[in-house]
């Protein structure tokens, strides 16, 4: 019969195998094709975000509308700071683009207001500038 405690402990070394194994699956990925989403609802307060893995140098434009005002903002974070190359409070359209600095993940993030949104939103890589 084996001991309670090495089988407790096998138990919790699987466990936290698989929870960086799910972890590195949802790591996000490089954009290299187009990404189009239509009709995502946010409840009030909600945020979503779409995030990509960049490289140095990497173009991302994006366009988005919404039904109600919402605050916009593309990100990364550098240790323990968050850093907004691109930030807008309460707007119903936005659209632009912008380089990666450095290899990073960069997340574009929506968040609405007490009444809620709905959104649509693309994002595209571009070819890199000389």
């Amino acid at each position: 019969m084996r001991d309670p405690t090495r089988r407790a402990a096998a138990g919790i070394v699987a466990a936290t195998c698989i929870a960086i194994l799910v972890g590195c699956a949802t790591a996000p990925e490089r954009l290299v094709a187009p990404i189009a989403v239509f009709g995502v609802e946010l409840a009030p307060y909600a945020a979503i975000e779409q995030c990509m893995a960049l490289e140095a140098g990497d173009r991302v434009g994006y366009r988005f509308d919404a039904k109600l005002p919402v605050a916009f903002n593309v990100h990364f974070h550098d240790g323990n700071a968050v850093i907004l190359p691109v930030t807008r409070d309460r707007t119903t359209e936005e659209s632009g683009d912008f380089s990666a600095d450095r290899r990073q993940v960069y997340c574009l993030t929506w968040e609405s207001g007490a009444e809620g949104s709905v959104i649509d939103y693309r994002i595209t890589p571009w070819p890199r500038q000389p």
